[in-house]
C-alpha cells in the first residue's frame, strides 16, 4: 500500500464557514475504535448465534476481511478528498450522477440512523432491565436520543471526548470478557465442542452456506462504524496522514476482540439461550464462573451502546451538512451554530428521524437493516475508488493495491444479496427509506428549479428597469 507520487500540499483549510480541525492522531483513533465498537458486539452476538450456532466467531472473522478490504477503499478516498461528505462526494465525483450521489448519501445517513435507533432499543432492553423496568422501553430509547442531540450540539471537542471516555469504559467491559473466557480455559470450563457446530436450516451444503452468509450480514453490523470516520475529515488535523493509521488501527484492534469474543460467547453459553437475548454479553458474565457483578457490566453495556448512538448521530448530522454544502441537500442543513460551530439543522433533523426509528423496529431488524443499506453503499464505493484512479489530485494521499477494492465489491454484492439470508422486513424497510430519499430528491430539485426561475425573472424584470 503506497502512497501516490505529487506535490506534498496540504489541503486548504475550510473558510470562515467551515468546520474546526480539532481532531489529532491519538482522538481520531480512539474515535474510530469507539465508533465501531459498541452495540454491534454487546447487542447482536447473541442473534449471530441464533443464526449459525456455536460457531459464531467465523461470521466474525468474514465480517473482519470484508471490513480491511473496504478501509483500504475508504483510506484512499479520504485521502484524495478530504470532505465530510464521504461516501456521497465519491459517488459524485466518480459518476456524476445527482440522482445516485443523492440515493448514496440518503442510505448512508439511513444507516446510521438505524444503528443509532437499534443502539437506543439496546439501551432500553435487558441492560437496563437489570436495574429497572418501570420505563416503558419506547420512552427510554426516545430519551436517550433527544439527550445524545444536546450533547452533539455543544460541538465536536465535547463529544469527541465523551466518545474517548466511553470508549475506555466498553475496551474494559470487553476486557472482562477476556479474562472471563481465559479463566475459563485454565479451569478447563466451558464446551469447546461447541466452537464448531453449525445450526443452519437443514443441513444442506445450501443452507449452510446461506446461514453463514447470513449470519455474517448481521454480524458485519459490528463492523460498521469506520466509514463514519470519513466525515470526521474536515475536523481533523493533517488527515492524509492521520487517517490511513487510525482507520486500519482502528479496524484490526476491534476485529480482534470481536472473534475472540465470540470465541469466549460460544465456549461459555450455548447458541439458544445467547440467540434470545439482548444482552448476550451479561449471560457470557452469568455463567463465567469469576464473581464480577452481573449490574457493574451491564452499566458498562450501557455506556457501550451510548456510545455507539452518539457517535452516529454525530456522523449522520455531519452528512447532513456535507451534503448541503454539496448543494445535494438545501443549503440550510449546513448552517451551524455561530460560537459552538456545530451543524444545528443536521443534528435537529437526524435526531427527529431517530426518534421516528426507534418507535418502529426492534435490535436485530434495525442491525440488519443498517448493514444491509451499507453494503450496499460499499459495494459502490469499492467501484469509485477503481473509477477515480482516471483523476489524480496533486498531494499525496494513501493508495491501496487494485486487487482490494475489486475483492471488496464482489464481497459487500454477495453479502447484501438474498444468498444471505436475511428476514424480509430488512428489504421492506430499506425500500420505504430508499422510497423516502426518492421523494426527498424530487422535492429538492423542484425547490432548487422553482429558486432558479424566480432569480432569472429577477435578472429579467432588472433589466428591463435598467
Amino acid at each position: 500500500m503506497t502512497s501516490t507520487p505529487g506535490h506534498a500540499a496540504q489541503v486548504d483549510e475550510p473558510e470562515g464557514g467551515g468546520l474546526k480541525r480539532v481532531l489529532g492522531p491519538g482522538l481520531l483513533i480512539l474515535f474510530v475504535i469507539g465508533d465501531i465498537l459498541g452495540t454491534g458486539i454487546y447487542a447482536t452476538t447473541g442473534k449471530v448465534a441464533g443464526k449459525v450456532g456455536g460457531a459464531l466467531w467465523l461470521p466474525f472473522v468474514i465480517g473482519f476481511v470484508v471490513a480491511v478490504l473496504t478501509a483500504a477503499s475508504y483510506v484512499e478516498l479520504v485521502g484524495k478528498y478530504p470532505k465530510a461528505a464521504g461516501a456521497a462526494l465519491y459517488t459524485q465525483k466518480a459518476f456524476k450522477v445527482p440522482f445516485l450521489t443523492f440515493i448514496v448519501a440518503f442510505m448512508v445517513m439511513c444507516s446510521g440512523l438505524s444503528s443509532a435507533s437499534a443502539a437506543a432499543r439496546a439501551f432500553s432492553g435487558d441492560y437496563l432491565a437489570e436495574f429497572t423496568t418501570a420505563i416503558p422501553a419506547t420512552l427510554v430509547a426516545i430519551l436517550f436520543v433527544v439527550a445524545l442531540a444536546a450533547l452533539n450540539l455543544r460541538g465536536v471537542s465535547e463529544s469527541v471526548k465523551t466518545n474517548v471516555v466511553l470508549t475506555i469504559v466498553e475496551l474494559a467491559g470487553l476486557g472482562v470478557i477476556l479474562a472471563i473466557g481465559a479463566y475459563a480455559v485454565l479451569t478447563d470450563g466451558g464446551e469447546p465442542g461447541r466452537l464448531t457446530e453449525f445450526e443452519t436450516g437443514d443441513g444442506t451444503g445450501y443452507a449452510l452456506m446461506t446461514g453463514i452468509l447470513g449470519a455474517t450480514a448481521l454480524g458485519f453490523f459490528a463492523f460498521v462504524g469506520f466509514e463514519d470516520s470519513v466525515n470526521m475529515a474536515e475536523e481533523t488535523k493533517d488527515p492524509q496522514r492521520t487517517f490511513p493509521r487510525a482507520i486500519f488501527i482502528g479496524v484490526a484492534v476491534t476485529g480482534t476482540l470481536y472473534v475472540l469474543v465470540a470465541l469466549v460467547s460460544s465456549l461459555l453459553v450455548d447458541s439458544r439461550t445467547l440467540g434470545k437475548s439482548s444482552g448476550p454479553l451479561l449471560e457470557v458474565v452469568k455463567a463465567g464462573g469469576l464473581d464480577f457483578p452481573p449490574k457493574l457490566f451491564a452499566l458498562i453495556a450501557l455506556f457501550a451502546v451510548t456510545n455507539s448512538a452518539l457517535i452516529n448521530i454525530m456522523m449522520a448530522s455531519r452528512l447532513c451538512y456535507g451534503m448541503a454544502n454539496e448543494r445535494i441537500l438545501p443549503r440550510a442543513m449546513a448552517r451551524v451554530l455561530p460560537r459552538r460551530r456545530t451543524p444545528v439543522v443536521g443534528i435537529v433533523f437526524v435526531s427527529l428521524l431517530a426518534i421516528g426509528l426507534v418507535s418502529t423496529g426492534e435490535i436485530a431488524g434495525l442491525g440488519d437493516t443498517t448493514s444491509f443499506l451499507l453494503l450496499c453503499v460499499f459495494a459502490v464505493v469499492n467501484v469509485a475508488v477503481l473509477v477515480l484512479r482516471k483523476s489524480p489530485v496533486e498531494h499525496r494521499h494513501f493508495r491501496t493495491p487494485t486487487i482490494l477494492p475489486v475483492l471488496g465489491a464482489l464481497a459487500s454484492l454477495v453479502l447484501a444479496s438474498p444468498l444471505a439470508d436475511r428476514p424480509a422486513e430488512v428489504y421492506v424497510r430499506a425500500g420505504v427509506l430508499l422510497a423516502i430519499g426518492i421523494g426527498l430528491w424530487a422535492l429538492n430539485k423542484a425547490v432548487m428549479r422553482s429558486g432558479g426561475e424566480a432569480e432569472t425573472r429577477a435578472e429579467d424584470a432588472r433589466a428591463k428597469e435598467g
